[in-house]
């Protein structure tokens, strides 16, 4: 259960889902819940860790402002022999969703009111070097004073189970929405393939998509009976250059920009 782990210095995770529930013309798929992020210095003002997962973003896709940050991290009290927690450097919380807002709704015509998020998994979970971060600066510390484990577990290849895919057709059908936005390889390997009887042109991820389609083409497909304008985009994180990021996918994302806006 999500409510058993914990983040660094004591957070519990948190299923992150869309909560306004009214009709929206859009549904958003990405892959898993992201955090909210804190730089960690110590006593003596020295910083110990540049970006540290201390708690579950507060809603889905969140933007990462620096007020709603600073107040959540706040209330996050660490051992004061070990320093303080405060806001970490721009871009290090919620770029993500300022991407999809700017760089994929925007040009294709949506705001963000418009859309219904959704994430493969609504949970946190931690990548390679936030894994590394814990392992190297907050594990030696856990015992001496009496910090709790991190138990969130590491991202792994899987985000999305037959139980996950009948939730998230539901969601799409309760959104009312006419789009489905697919963010990077995993939506369409973890969830397209499942809902959907490819045709001949068969592609399994986004780069075999692009080679058949070209970037950015909607394609008519039915799902639970329903026929969805589906988009299979780049992931925001390739969008602005924070990693893990592609120049190539990047400067793919911003020729198809360019173009939507000339239309």
């Amino acid at each position: 259960m999500s409510n058993e782990y914990q983040f660094p210095f004591g957070e519990y995770v948190r299923p992150v889902v869309q909560e306004d529930r009214t009709p929206k013309k859009v549904f958003v798929l990405g892959v898993y819940a992201s955090a909210v992020h804190a730089k960690w210095v110590d006593k003596n003002g020295k910083q110990v860790c540049p970006s540290l997962a201390v708690a579950s973003e507060p809603r889905i896709f969140w933007d990462g402002n620096n007020e709603e940050a600073q107040a959540i991290i706040d209330k996050i009290k660490i051992p004061s022999e070990l320093g303080h927690l405060e806001l970490p450097d721009e871009n290090l919380n919620g770029p993500s969703a300022r991407a999809l807002e700017n760089e994929i709704l925007a040009p294709l015509g949506f705001k963000r009111e418009d859309a219904w998020l959704c994430d493969l998994l609504p949970e946190s979970r931690l990548n390679s070097k936030q894994v590394n971060r814990i392992k190297n600066d907050y594990n030696p510390l856990v015992k001496k004073y009496s910090l709790n484990p991190v138990t969130v577990p590491a991202a792994g290849e899987a985000f999305c189970d037959d139980e996950r895919v009948s939730e998230i057709t539901k969601e799409l059908l309760e959104s009312q929405a006419e789009w489905l936005i697919l963010l990077g390889d995993k939506p369409i390997k973890q969830y397209l393939k499942k809902v959907v009887k490819m045709t001949n042109d068969n592609w399994n991820d986004l780069k075999e998509c692009v080679e058949i389609n070209g970037y950015g083409t909607i394609i008519e497909m039915e799902i639970a009976g329903k026929m969805i304008k589906v988009v299979p985009m780049v992931h925001p994180h390739h969008i602005i250059p924070v990693e893990p990021y592609s120049p190539q996918w990047h400067d793919t994302h911003m020729k198809w920009v360019a173009e939507r806006k000339n239309k």
